[in-house]
């Protein structure tokens, strides 16, 4: 056990008994949406978890500690302070040797669930290959991640403010699987296709468990990106967002907008230009992912 991280009893319980655990990340709380809709939004999380016969695993660094697991006063403290640092893999060991707060990306969050021993993780989108990424070289730690730690990651598909085109083509070359459920067509996030095709089609949490459990036997290692198209009733169109994120990017340019905050910017423009639509959209993705993820997680260990 890293001497670093901190599982709360019943994920630690849990995994020792073989129970099917579901991590969630923090940065989707403390940067992805306004308070008071990412508390409940994360408090809903955990419930669609559970009623789906998993046990959530929050994940946060609080006071340096990498926490597995939060109390609700600790998830309500993340989803209303305004100092937690967005934290990916290069923050973590600055975050832990000055006793720091942050609210984990999805490549800190996979690293974290990795060293607890968690194998699914369920979060809205992935980051990726940024559009304009070959004269800014502004590619997510995400990607890299996904070939190192062992951990499925179910997503809405890649974030339409992203060239999906080149992440795709940068997840082969990591040699990350890349399965689409219930369709043949990437998801875009807000949108269920982004007009590139999905690599792999799966139509069930066991098939995405049977592929899971075949990487890892084959000693392959890293994860793999379970795609979950936004259900249809609560979608916007790609060619409608492309339009309000074009409109964002500009903005993003004039204001010297880049690095970390280049996302958490762009979702609060877009948020404005759809009168926020992209907010409820956004909630309805991410509750959907939750739910496959804890299916998942019962099919990998059901056949463990």
């Amino acid at each position: 056990m890293n001497p670093h991280l901190d599982i709360a009893p019943e994920i630690a319980a849990a995994l020792a008994a073989g129970k099917a655990v579901v991590a969630l990340e923090s940065t989707l709380i403390a940067h992805g949406m306004p308070f008071p809709q990412n508390f409940e939004t994360a408090r809903a999380l955990e419930a669609i978890i559970r009623q789906a016969g998993a046990v959530p695993a929050t994940i946060a660094i609080l006071h340096g500690r990498l926490k597995v697991g939060l109390s609700e006063q600790e998830l309500r403290g993340v989803a209303e302070s305004p100092d937690m640092v967005k934290a990916s893999l290069r923050d973590l060991p600055v975050l832990v040797a000055g006793k720091g707060h942050g609210a984990t990306t999805v490549a800190g969050t996979m690293r974290i669930a990795a060293m607890a021993g968690i194998r699914v993780f369920a979060t809205g989108g992935i980051g990726g290959v940024h559009r304009g990424a070959a004269k800014s070289l502004d590619i997510s730690a995400d990607l890299e991640e996904m070939a190192r730690s062992d951990v499925a990651v179910v997503c809405a598909g890649a974030k339409s403010i992203l060239d999906i085109g080149l992440t795709l083509e940068y997840l082969e070359t990591l040699g990350v699987p890349v399965v689409t459920v219930g369709s043949d067509d990437f998801p875009a996030f807000y949108s269920r296709a982004s007009g590139h095709r999905s690599p792999f089609r799966a139509d069930s949490a066991a098939e995405v468990a049977a592929i899971c459990r075949a990487k890892w036997a084959l000693g392959l290692s890293g994860g793999l990106v379970v795609a979950n198209p936004i259900p249809a009733a609560d979608e916007i169109p790609c060619a409608e967002i492309d339009r309000q994120v074009h409109a964002a990017l500009v903005e993003a340019d004039t204001m010297g907008v880049k690095g970390k905050a280049v996302t958490p910017f762009l979702l609060k423009h877009v948020a404005a230009l759809t009168e926020g639509r992209s907010l409820a959209a956004n909630i309805a993705l991410v509750r959907h992912n939750a739910r496959l993820a804890a299916e998942i997680a019962k099919a990998l260990v059901e056949h463990s």
